[in-house]
């Protein structure tokens, strides 16, 4: 691939992907690229920092869906107790 493929800001940090050369704004995005795309190629430690970032990811994604499923439930009631009362 071209670096030109991918649109990084002059002095914006970037970690790249030394198997395709893919930038990367945080190195946690770097470890799951490489264990979702380049499983084959990780050494040991990569593997640890695969696991640890994607260990982070579902704990924000479980997060984030329980906040999601409340603001929901919210928005819900609030619909019904509007409609029970027009």
């Amino acid at each position: 691939m071209t670096d030109d493929a991918y649109d990084v800001p002059d002095g914006a940090p970037a970690y790249e992907c030394r198997y395709c050369g893919r930038p990367f704004a945080r190195e946690e995005w770097l470890a799951l690229h490489r264990g979702l795309d380049h499983p084959e190629r990780l050494d040991d430690e990569e593997v640890t920092a695969f696991r640890a970032a994607h260990e982070a990811e579902e704990s924000e994604l479980g997060s984030f869906r329980l906040r999601a499923l409340g603001a929901l439930v919210v928005i819900y009631f609030c619909l019904l107790m509007i409609y029970a009362l027009v």
